[in-house]
């Protein structure tokens, strides 16, 4: 694949979904150190994640001045790196780092890496990439359609044995949604989606207590003593107090050995208790914002013909979408725990790292629109 030399561009990011996303960074930052204060040593964690945050702007900045083009061309190499890396986490330790039981870091001494925060990135850019390479050869659907699976296979498969199911998933869907968006394999994926369906149905009319397990946690008693949803319990408790303008900043008290997870994956929980629904819409807000003009900028690189760049807009998008969609519905009840970070405010070094990394290649997508080049494709 021939590239075309690198866009250089004048045009600056566009201000306003800069300043969203600066922030969101900024109120989460705020936010996680008044979450980690039931602590003990909740100052570390606000200097790492200070650190983590000058790391991802740092980071940033040097995206925002990198061509698009340039990230094509290495998708492939960062994508093997990635494989490795996830590779590397089951090696013992000190290398692999393994926490409640699962196996899903890089031991670095002073921050612990996590490879599969990475892939949600480098399986964006991947598929992007293999999606264009894909639309030169379409005499072979089915073939096409099992190197795609082979792909995200190998990657889930890994994340699997880390028993790391959200981020198995939020990959996974990530990929096929970007299929689906760009109009590839579209037969083959409706074959086999309606041949999964068919198959968990035949399981449920057969084994009646697996559809029990996936409703049990909606018709559970939320308020029984011995309910296995403790979590959700003290969540929304602390949402109940916040009500509309929440008990003050620093002022929550679930956070206070009642809820686990305060500073990661339940911090929205934290900001309905001390923010109220004001806080919680603010983030709502912001994020719904990030989401609507990102995929803008999506469609609007397909319309210049510059597919590389739309779907990695697309695929970044999806991401965050499903992933902020599913943190904050296990803050509200609506989903069981997961284990799903919430992009930008949740305590995470590698997370806040790529979380910001993904956003920076969205706002350069639209500085790249709107450059007097902007009509060409990514790719020759």
């Amino acid at each position: 694949m021939k590239l075309n030399p690198s866009m250089r561009t004048n045009q600056m990011p566009d201000k306003v979904l800069l300043s969203t996303i600066l922030l969101l960074i900024i109120f989460g930052w705020v936010m996680m150190l008044s979450a980690s204060l039931a602590h003990f040593d909740s100052y570390t964690f606000f200097l790492k994640q200070t650190l983590f945050i000058f790391m991802g702007l740092s980071a940033g900045l040097i995206t925002l001045n990198t061509p698009i083009s340039v990230l094509q061309k290495y998708s492939i190499p960062l994508f093997i790196l990635t494989i490795i890396l996830l590779a590397i986490v089951f090696l013992p330790s000190p290398i692999g780092h393994t926490a409640n039981g699962s196996t899903r870091w890089i031991n670095f001494v002073y921050f612990k890496f996590q490879p599969s925060e990475l892939m949600k990135l480098s399986m964006v850019l991947f598929m992007a990439g293999f999606l264009i390479r894909q639309e030169k050869d379409l005499r072979k659907p089915w073939m096409g359609f099992l190197k795609t699976v082979l792909i995200i296979g190998i990657a889930d498969l890994l994340i699997l044995f880390e028993t790391d199911l959200g981020a198995t998933l939020i990959i996974s869907l990530t990929a096929l949604a970007m299929l689906y968006a760009a109009g590839s394999y579209l037969k083959q994926l409706s074959i086999v989606t309606f041949a999964l369906l068919g198959l968990i149905g035949v399981i449920i009319i057969n084994y009646p207590n697996r559809l029990d397990r996936l409703v049990s946690f909606w018709s559970e008693d939320l308020w029984r003593s011995d309910a296995k949803i403790y979590q959700t319990q003290q969540a929304l408790i602390g949402i109940a107090r916040g009500d509309w303008l929440g008990t003050g900043l620093g002022a929550g008290i679930q956070k206070y050995y009642l809820l686990p997870e305060r500073h990661t994956d339940m911090i929205f929980a934290v900001i309905g208790e001390e923010l109220g629904v004001l806080g919680m819409l603010f983030v709502l807000l912001s994020f719904l914002y990030i989401l609507l003009k990102g995929f803008s900028i999506a469609k609007l690189a397909l319309q210049k013909g510059r597919h590389y760049s739309s779907y990695v807009a697309f695929g970044i998008c999806t991401w965050f979408a499903m992933q902020i969609t599913v943190n904050i519905g296990m803050n509200l009840g609506l989903l069981p725990p997961k284990g799903f970070t919430l992009p930008l405010l949740s305590y995470g070094g590698t997370s806040m790292i790529f979380s910001i990394i993904a956003l920076a290649i969205v706002l350069r997508i639209d500085m790249e629109n709107r450059t007097k080049y902007s009509k060409q494709r990514d790719y020759v």
